[in-house]
């Protein structure tokens, strides 16, 4: 197999890794300070002098990481001790030797794209998990909090639609079940638009109908391979496993985590799957991503909520839990910087647990950075061979696109958009439903 092309990073100037490490990321850096700094008085409550301090050193930390990424210090390994620290100083060790000349350190701008920006995060949480007693403050819980309550009305009118679907399910015939399959599959991918660490952290909530806006954006839509979904999972249906099980790998909280629960809720309804499997991060991630008290927290407001519909839909959720037809799975794997391909080898138990799905959704653009190695590779390079052997089960990337890399298009359909819209690869404008396994 021909060795994957080179990855996408800082070093070119004008590109969306570059500005993103040049504009983006200190804008979330300043907007993290200036929530700890907003907290303060919290932290003295709860703490007292101890409270304030930590705060203080957070800060200082942060400043610091700030100063270093603006000046294109060196990456430098990480020092507080925690469950992964190891094995990202290994990487970073290793990140060094490949460099050619071997005085050079790994830099910001000059390291792959995919790794700065995950050192990044994994940065942001060190200097809060060196400041106790604040260390298990989550700096992005409340732009995620805000995300979901300014979505109300969209999350409403999905929970009302899922109600009442799952009320007439079983008198639908087969290419109607298909239809609502195809519909909740859309609504999940739109729902990827929500992302905060794209807009600096700030407000992206959903509040318009989706619902109503489907058939508008099916042009949008670059890959759709929706219907291998639907034959792969209803030829299991019709053979009538004992169990299907679907696993999907989550993306934001907040509106896209309600069309992914509703996906979910809707998969188990019409039989089209057994069991749903979640799989979160566990510390807070590229600003919007879904943590267990994130998911958590969000079934709760969804079950309190005072529409009838919508805490129907919370009381069924936190029964699917109570009764292990939707498991949650907390992994560090999806917090290291590390490409699918790699899984395997550093962690064989996740990539087990992963084999025993029917199928594998993974949600949004940082999984399939992670699924393709966020390299710079041609526009019609199949998914498969970009995969580069990672095949723990057919899977499928559901993505609205906000970063420079995509595969499996037609030969010069990317060339013809980029000559249309310099700027298609990250707008989030156009979405993929990529499936890769037997057909």
């Amino acid at each position: 197999m021909a060795k994957p092309p080179a990855s996408l990073s800082g070093q070119d100037v004008g590109s969306f890794a570059y500005l993103t490490i040049k504009d983006r990321i200190p804008q979330i850096l300043t907007k993290v300070i200036d929530t700890l700094h907003r907290h303060k008085s919290e932290f003295f409550e709860k703490h007292g002098e101890e409270g304030t301090e930590a705060e203080k050193k957070a800060i200082s930390l942060l400043s610091k990481l700030r100063n270093e990424l603006q000046t294109d210090k060196p990456i430098i390994p990480l020092v507080e001790k925690f469950v992964d620290t190891d094995i990202w100083n290994q990487y970073l060790e290793y990140h060094q030797s490949v460099l050619d000349e071997s005085d050079e350190k790994p830099r910001w701008f000059y390291s792959p794209w995919l790794f700065v920006e995950c050192y990044l995060y994994r940065r942001i949480h060190e200097a809060i998990i060196q400041s106790p007693p604040i260390d298990d403050f989550d700096v992005f819980k409340e732009s995620k909090d805000q995300s979901f309550f300014e979505s109300q009305e969209s999350i409403i009118a999905l929970c009302t639609y899922l109600q009442q679907l799952v009320r007439t399910i079983k008198d639908l015939d087969e290419s109607q079940l298909k239809n609502e399959f195809f519909k909740l599959l859309q609504i999940s991918l739109w729902g990827n638009k929500c992302d905060l660490s794209l807009s600096g952290g700030e407000s992206r909530s959903q509040k318009t109908n989706v619902i109503n806006s489907l058939e508008d954006l099916k042009p949008f839509i670059l890959v759709n391979d929706m219907e291998h979904l639907w034959s792969l999972l209803s030829n299991c249906k019709k053979r009538e496993k004992t169990s299907i099980r679907v696993d999907i790998v989550l993306d934001n909280s907040g509106f896209e985590l309600v069309t992914d629960l509703i996906l979910a809720d809707f998969l188990l309804s019409s039989k089209l799957a057994t069991e749903i499997h979640f799989y979160g991060k566990t510390i807070p991630w590229f600003v919007s991503d879904t943590t267990i008290h994130d998911f958590n927290w969000l079934i709760e407001q969804v079950k309190h909520s005072n529409h009838e519909w919508t805490s129907k839909c919370g009381a069924d959720w936190e029964n699917y839990i109570k009764m292990g037809r939707w498991v949650y799975h907390d992994h560090i794997f999806w917090t290291l910087p590390h490409e699918y391909c790699a899984m395997s080898q550093v962690a064989p138990d996740l990539h087990a647990e992963l084999q025993r799905a029917h199928l594998i959704l993974f949600k949004g653009d940082l999984n399939y950075r992670k699924l393709t190695g966020d390299r710079k590779w041609e526009f019609s390079v199949p998914f498969h061979e970009a995969l580069n052997g990672f095949h723990p089960a057919p899977l499928c990337s559901i993505r609205t696109l906000k970063a420079e890399v995509q595969v499996g298009l037609q030969p010069g359909q990317g060339e013809q958009l980029t000559a249309s819209e310099p700027s298609w690869l990250t707008t989030g404008k156009y979405g993929i439903f990529q499936y890769d396994g037997p057909l």
